[in-house]
């Protein structure tokens, strides 16, 4: 990769007649290496074929390109020009720019304000304090503008682990030595969800020579948090390597506004996040739940005034207060569901509801569930679970349950129906229910009812606590 890297920095310095006319006309060491560059961060796909047989493959190459230069806002030509090379060999990001949609892609998020990082090595060239005071700045760069706090660990396994590494380092994005690719994150989540890499073979700086680590590790971080790549260029998460002065480096005013998209402003957060619960508590065998609903790709399990998250298929879970998470909605949450497709939550107390888009408390809300067509009797919702395959909301109260219309946002004709006739195994009353992939799960005391839409039948009945690894 550097040799031809180096073969494409001394074509380019050589000439400067008119840039390349097209992917035919460039030798096989250029093709080569933006094929590279466009498998690598725009999802290029060879088919399979060789590079003598790529003009089989040229529309799809030209389409690539286009979106390249789309990205970086150069002339959108579909062509390997000087521009487009150049921009190609300049020092980035490992992180893919395909999404480029602000927030990375299903809208990762860290569901604590409370995170942890630790540093677990140094280029032996830079003082390890120097790359302490580095990163502790990094992150107060971000805590300054969202409700996030970090703390910084020297034992144990961190939210954030940032590390120094050459070449393969056991994550299937191998570093390419100098240049190219300088470092890479990964979004929130477990295992390597978090973690940040940077190529031990840059020569990492306090300034404008060589690469600046602060400069580099604060786009790093904002991949760790969520963010995806911009195509703004004075956004720190543009995604190649541009030198600012760091002693007055600020984010830019779009940074700061897709990081409180993701997590708010600074005056939402509370100084701690409360006492986690401990496992014995949600195995609980008498544990009930008040709410349940999928936020993206995590299940919330609402309780008094707490609440769990966790992936469908993973025992793992984590836990909060409500008023931590959302200090605009009340202690208890009695009824919730989620509309994907519009990335809406919708949260229920009593005889009020909360629109929730990604975090984000909607304008005009709280509203009265009279809005909903349900009736001025009805004083709280037990339920809710939307249907995405009729795209019905279904309300749950006592024994009887009201069937609404999400696209002509009104109660369907002939209800309420009784729970029990329209639901074979279920009722009288449900505490709470979801869906998840065709099936509904309600919820009764301490116990857990799958039901199949399908079939319209129970298929199994579990604890309400099943799915935690009990």
């Amino acid at each position: 990769m550097k040799f031809l890297l180096l073969l494409l920095l001394l074509q380019l310095a050589a000439s400067e007649a008119a840039p390349v006319a097209s992917e035919n006309s460039l030798g096989e060491n250029e093709l080569k290496f933006a094929e590279e560059y466009l498998k690598k961060f725009y999802d290029f796909q060879a088919q399979g074929i060789s590079m003598t047989e790529v003009k089989t493959n040229e529309q799809h190459l030209e389409e690539k390109i286009q979106e390249m230069q789309q990205f970086f806002g150069l002339a959108v030509t579909g062509r390997l020009d000087k521009p487009t090379l150049q921009q190609m060999i300049a020092p980035r990001c490992g992180v893919s720019d395909v999404h480029s949609h602000n927030v990375l892609q299903g809208r990762p998020v860290w569901w604590k304000n409370n995170l942890t990082y630790r540093i677990l090595n140094h280029p032996f060239y830079l003082e390890e304090n120097d790359v302490h005071r580095v990163f502790d700045r990094v992150f107060q760069v971000w805590s300054d503008e969202t409700p996030l706090n970090f703390r910084k660990i020297y034992t144990g396994e961190a939210d954030i682990m940032l590390s120094f590494a050459r070449r393969d380092h056991g994550d299937v994005a191998p570093f390419d030595g100098r240049d190219g690719v300088l470092a890479h994150a990964f979004g929130p989540g477990s295992g390597l969800g978090g973690d940040a890499h940077f190529d031990a073979e840059e020569t990492w700086t306090h300034s404008s020579i060589g690469t600046n680590l602060f400069l580099v590790a604060v786009h790093e971080i904002g991949h760790a948090l969520g963010l995806d790549h911009s195509k703004n260029t004075n956004s720190i998460m543009f995604p190649t390597y541009k030198y600012a002065d760091t002693d007055t480096f600020r984010l830019s005013t779009a940074d700061i506004h897709n990081i409180q998209y993701l997590y708010g402003n600074p005056q939402a957060s509370q100084p701690l996040d409360p006492p986690m619960f401990d496992h014995g508590t949600v195995c609980d065998p008498n544990l009930s739940f008040d709410a349940i609903t999928t936020i993206g790709d995590r299940i919330f399990f609402f309780h008094d005034r707490f609440f769990w998250w966790k992936a469908p298929e993973s025992p793992r879970s984590s836990a909060s207060l409500i008023t931590s998470r959302w200090p605009f909605l009340p202690s208890t949450i009695q009824a919730a569901y989620e509309i994907e497709a519009r990335d809406e939550v919708f949260l229920f107390k009593d005889e009020q509801y909360w629109k929730i888009k990604n975090l984000t408390l909607q304008p005009g809300y709280p509203r009265n569930i009279f809005f909903l067509g349900l009736p001025y009797a009805v004083r709280k919702i037990d339920a809710a679970v939307f249907n995405p395959l009729t795209n019905k909301t279904y309300f749950f109260v006592n024994n009887r349950y009201w069937r609404y219309d999400e696209t002509r946002k009104v109660v369907d004709e002939g209800y309420p129906k009784l729970i029990s006739e329209t639901f074979p195994g279920i009722g009288p009353k449900i505490d709470t229910v979801f869906y998840y992939d065709n099936h509904y799960y309600f919820f009764q005391g301490s116990d857990q009812l799958e039901y199949d839409i399908s079939s319209n039948r129970v298929t199994r009945r579990m604890k309400s606590n099943s799915g935690f690894g009990c």
